[in-house]
């Protein structure tokens, strides 16, 4: 938006130096790009945002820069139509009658046309072409210019047209209609435009003559012969501009600004200053006024609380200082109670909705500049574990371990799900695109296990991937369930590089077991436990209740699914049993001031004895003494008995209150072997 420095002076009284004012303007919100001298004026480039379309007028920008500068807003002193002759009238009888209609009141909510007769076309005064020059526009003809000069004051395209063009013998037919899917109309750019049902037309005896809110037509544009004009000012369908104009490649000023809104409170103030415009400078003589469409205005009233607009800015204004600001900014301000307004929104200021939309129409006319800078107060609250908390934790302990999130579809077919055990009734889909999309998944092993494969197609040698994401089955009463559930799998060979050299191993289900151990300490899970069932599978508990199993995929699936001589290890535990058990709250204790004492225990115990049962019986044996107790080795061998495996657990010991002597640890490690030796038959080696 371009704007002079002069053009704002006569609507305001500026006293300052257009840089200074450029400076303010910003500084207000309104973006001064460039402040450019041209002749005895300044030219200003104004960014403007898109929900500001009262800024697209010299009037606009005047009223914010009569309220940041503390000065009286001026305006034109127009003969409005009032009281009866504000309605569709007839001011001659001599003039032809004039019927517009309206096929849809959503596609232009408002039309009204203004017959102008025996006007003079010639060339624009000299005050006028230097203006629109200044600005960027060319001068056409007196007519045109002034439609020109009105959409760039007021913000309202306006459009004129040839009388004589248009009517068909003494009378005129004007519509407001969507084009034909055959129509099409020459534009004054001279070009022939193909229109489809999404264009909006203006027609005269049912042929095309303009596009609505784009451009005229050729054949009825107003040239240095015309003698009578009938003069446009309506208010179109946003969406329907914006269509019309991207299809047919078109980008005008009018356009632009339909684009935005445009409010029939505008259209009125702009089409009377046009007709006194052309009656000043063309002369001619008003005969004919006829208007179609909702003409009332429809009024928004915000409440603003005093209190608030102190509490969100971090400053005190005072109440007639806020009503002053607003005001001038073109509310009408009403005192509501003793510390509130109630606010009456102008039609042209769409962008104000609610009290926090005033709140920043003070702040930004009151100056940021002059609102101090202060601390925030912070008050301090106990800090809830939210779903959505406790999943990015989730995510970050599971890409600690060098896993990769994966995002795959949660529609998939119904005979792979067989494969993987899932009892759960499956949510079919009652018009699948296509039989990989039949059922939402109930598990999301098969998505997993898929995955797995397509990457090691690409030769990748290892994968080690999780998603987290809902499953769905059908609940006893038939209605969809959901829930949130945690999948990893790892399969491949993964590559270390060690002192010695580079090596290999295959990853397998005491990877996925560590890995989920991992996650339970960053999540500050105590109570869990690890089970193997007969068929080989890792039941995982969480305070006794299963949350999830840890297992191989069998080899016939695997081949299935072309996963051909490996392992693939699949995880899924269900994420909204899991979180009801975690605490992320940190605990800050001072670091001990004795020493401890390391013991280690090397045990042989039964093959099918889980080496959790064994740290659980220690801890319980040894007492608050016992700081930490781990598996540190273990080894199956010759010198293993057939049915039995051994185990290394070291045993970390420490006091408090005094340095630990041998004395006082040895009872302890003889306690913990005797009750090992009775409840599971432990032999100590």
């Amino acid at each position: 938006m371009k704007v002079t420095y002069n053009w704002l002076k006569d609507f305001v009284e500026i006293k300052i130096a257009p840089e200074a004012l450029a400076d303010k303007l910003t500084m207000a919100g309104i973006e001064v790009k460039s402040v450019e001298a041209k002749g005895n004026d300044f030219v200003f480039e104004i960014v403007i945002t898109s929900n500001r379309p009262d800024w697209l007028s010299v009037m606009g920008l005047a009223r914010e820069v009569a309220t940041i500068t503390g000065k009286k807003l001026k305006h034109h002193k127009i003969t409005c139509l009032s009281g009866r002759q504000a309605k569709s009238h007839t001011i001659s009888k001599a003039a032809p009658p004039l019927q517009i209609k309206i096929e849809e009141q959503k596609d232009c909510s408002l039309y009204t046309g203004t017959i102008i007769k025996d006007v003079k076309v010639a060339v624009s005064p000299a005050w006028l072409r230097e203006r629109l020059e200044a600005v960027g526009l060319r001068s056409v003809n007196n007519i045109v210019d002034i439609t020109n000069y009105i959409l760039l004051e007021y913000g309202e395209p306006l459009h004129a047209f040839d009388l004589a063009k248009l009517a068909t013998g003494q009378k005129i037919d004007i519509a407001v209609r969507r084009a034909k899917s055959s129509e099409q109309i020459t534009t004054i750019d001279g070009v022939v435009r193909k229109l489809s049902p999404e264009t909006l037309l203006i027609t005269a005896d049912n042929k095309p003559v303009a596009i609505a809110g784009v451009m005229g037509g050729k054949d009825s544009e107003v040239s240095f012969n015309t003698k009578d004009i009938l003069l446009e000012a309506a208010i179109f369908n946003p969406m329907l501009v914006r269509r019309a104009r991207r299809q047919l490649g078109l980008q005008t000023e009018s356009s632009y600004r339909f684009e935005r809104g445009i409010d029939c409170e505008t259209v009125q103030r702009a089409r009377e200053r046009a007709i006194a415009l052309i009656q000043e400078i063309a002369g001619g003589k008003l005969t004919t006024l006829k208007i179609d469409g909702n003409t009332k205005l429809s009024v928004k009233k915000v409440s603003l609380d005093v209190c608030n607009v102190l509490k969100i800015l971090g400053t005190e204004i005072a109440a007639q200082k806020i009503k002053t600001l607003l005001m001038h900014l073109g509310f009408k301000v009403k005192p509501a109670s003793k510390n509130s307004f109630l606010v009456e929104i102008p039609m042209s200021r769409p962008d104000v909705q609610k009290e926090i939309d005033l709140e920043e129409e003070v702040a930004r006319v009151y100056g940021y500049d002059q609102i101090p800078t202060t601390l925030p107060h912070v008050s301090l609250k106990p800090k809830t574990n939210t779903v959505w908390e406790l999943t990015r934790a989730l995510k970050c302990l599971l890409k600690a371990s060098g896993l990769n999130e994966a995002i795959t579809y949660s529609l998939i077919e119904r005979e792979g799900v067989k494969d993987f055990s899932v009892n759960a009734l499956p949510v079919e889909i009652a018009n699948p695109l296509s039989q990989e999309q039949e059922i939402l998944r109930p598990t999301l092993q098969l998505s997993l296990a898929k995955a797995v494969a397509f990457n090691l197609n690409q030769k990748q040698e290892a994968v080690q991937i999780f998603e987290i994401s809902k499953v769905f089955a059908l609940a006893h009463n038939s209605s969809p369930k959901e829930e949130l559930v945690l999948g990893i799998v790892l399969c491949g060979a993964k590559s270390l590089l060690l002192p010695q050299g580079k090596t290999s191993y295959e990853l397998g289900i005491l990877d996925l077991k560590g890995i989920i151990e991992n996650i339970f300490m960053g999540l500050r899970i105590k109570d869990y436990t690890f089970e193997t069932n007969s068929d080989g599978a890792i039941k995982v508990s969480v305070n006794n209740i299963k949350i999830g199993a840890v297992s191989l995929l069998p080899k016939n699936i695997a081949q299935k699914l072309d996963i051909k001589n490996k392992d693939l290890a699949i995880a899924e535990l269900n994420l909204e049993l899991l979180f009801k058990h975690v605490n992320l709250e940190k605990k800050f204790a001072p670091l001990p001031l004795y020493p401890g004492i390391t013991r280690d225990l090397s045990i042989l115990i039964k093959e099918e004895l889980s080496a959790s049962v064994i740290l659980k019986a220690i801890k319980e044996q040894a007492g608050l003494i016992l700081e930490e107790a781990k598996i540190t080795d273990f080894y199956r061998g010759k010198q293993i008995p057939a049915g039995f495996k051994n185990l290394t657990v070291s045993c970390f010991f420490r006091s408090n209150q005094r340095t630990l002597t041998e004395d006082e640890v040895q009872p302890i490690l003889s306690k913990i072997t005797q009750a090992l030796s009775a409840q599971f038959g432990v032999q100590l080696r």
